[in-house]
């Protein structure tokens, strides 16, 4: 047992788990007033349903032994999963890391469903998804599984969390269907709570990143420093694109490109140097950013453009770790640039089987789940907002409001 990495990796912990509150704030700020408590609600509830499932069946399905395809029930209830080492760490600290991973993964699909799916299904949804669809593909890339044994590279979860809640949110999008009040993209009510949000996840992303190398050492700083430079670079890259365009910088743009840039980086953090990180962060924000465009000229109504900023965002930072990897710095594996070209497919295979995977399985659950209990909320409980109809609560009060017509009367 190293103290220093046990300490390293409790900050890490802490750090991974303040980001699922740092993106209630991302979100909330960037949808209408009257659904700002729901749409935070969304992202909170995750670190309660999903936590708890976690620790009784998800972590065992994602990292005990099994076979190439799942994990066994061995740690089922946390048998076995004590203060034992796993590497450097105790073991239960190594389950604690991963849980605010599946947390947050779970509630990164939110956004694509915001202001109109009913919380019921919602919190259903997340919690089969967290089971059935992260835990495998958690289990294929970091548990020993099949995408592990080809050599792909996933250094903190641009295929498992990023592609993967990407193309969950694009089929949730699709299946929940349009808000019955859909005029294109909305008006944020709140930027600064957005710009909030992305500073917070900024700070927690070094946790999440440098955190994954499980360990107090000298990846741990590189992961560090990459995640530090590479959504810089897109934050200027994207900062131009909007004085090409508009004129003028935008906010919601800043928040959007940080975002963007940490989730590009996340695959790639620990295995590439920084001047490439600086590569790899400038690229990204093109892709992303003209993804957005295009969205918005869609019937599609992914909210909060889930797909543009983690499904192809994940997906190019998938891709660039098999161009930029390097040997040299992680003493694992080359990418292109160093001679092995062949990596490049091997990340592209493992984005297409968490595509295939994640975007059946999700249209699956959400299918069964609507089965059961509308998916969507009515006409008449969507006008009034959800926070209203959903949790009895408001954001923000307002003479006139809904809530004060309650107490009115």
């Amino acid at each position: 047992m190293n103290q220093a990495d046990t300490a390293w990796m409790l900050i890490s912990t802490a750090l991974v788990l303040l980001m699922t509150p740092a993106l209630a704030f991302f979100y909330g700020g960037l949808v209408r007033s009257k659904n700002a408590l729901n749409t935070m609600m969304m992202s909170f509830i995750s670190m309660g349903f999903v936590g708890v499932l976690w620790a009784l069946v998800g972590y065992s399905l994602a990292f005990s032994i099994g076979n190439d395809w799942i994990g066994d029930l061995s740690n089922m209830g946390l048998r076995g999963v004590g203060l034992e080492e796993k590497g450097t760490i105790p073991h239960l600290l190594f389950m604690a890391f991963q849980a605010t991973f599946c947390i947050i993964t779970a509630a990164l699909i939110s956004g694509a469903i915001v202001e109109r799916m009913r919380f019921s299904a919602y919190v259903t949804f997340i919690s089969l998804w967290a089971l059935l669809v992260y835990a495998p593909i958690a289990h294929w890339v970091w548990g020993g599984g099949w995408l592990a044994d080809m050599g792909a590279l996933d250094f903190a979860g641009g295929t498992v969390v990023h592609v993967n809640a990407g193309v969950a949110a694009l089929v949730a999008a699709a299946v929940v269907g349009r808000r019955h009040e859909y005029r294109g993209s909305l008006l944020p009510h709140s930027v600064p709570l957005t710009l909030l949000g992305s500073g917070l996840l900024w700070f927690g992303w070094f946790g999440f990143n440098a955190g994954s190398a499980l360990a107090a050492n000298n990846i741990a700083a590189l992961a560090f420093v990459t995640t530090m430079l590479a959504p810089a670079a897109t934050l200027v890259v994207w900062t131009f694109l909007d004085l090409l365009r508009s004129g003028k910088p935008t906010a919601v743009g800043a928040a959007t490109a940080i975002v963007v840039g940490l989730v590009a980086v996340t695959p790639a953090a620990g295995f590439i140097n920084p001047i490439n990180a600086i590569l790899l962060g400038g690229l990204a924000a093109i892709p992303s950013y003209f993804a957005l465009i295009i969205r918005a000229r869609t019937t599609l109504d992914d909210t909060l453009d889930v797909v543009a900023a983690h499904g192809v965002g994940g997906t190019v930072g998938a891709l660039l770790t098999g161009v930029f990897a390097e040997r040299a710095v992680n003493g694992l594996a080359d990418g292109l640039l160093y001679g092995n070209p062949g990596q490049v497919g091997v990340q592209a295979l493992a984005v297409a089987a968490a595509i295939v995977y994640s975007g059946a399985m999700s249209f699956i659950l959400l299918k069964v789940i609507g089965a059961f209990m509308p998916l969507q909320v009515g006409v008449s409980d969507e006008g009034p907002g959800l926070d209203i109809t959903q949790h009895g609560e408001e954001a923000y009060l307002h003479v006139g409001g809904a809530s004060s017509q309650a107490h009115a009367g």
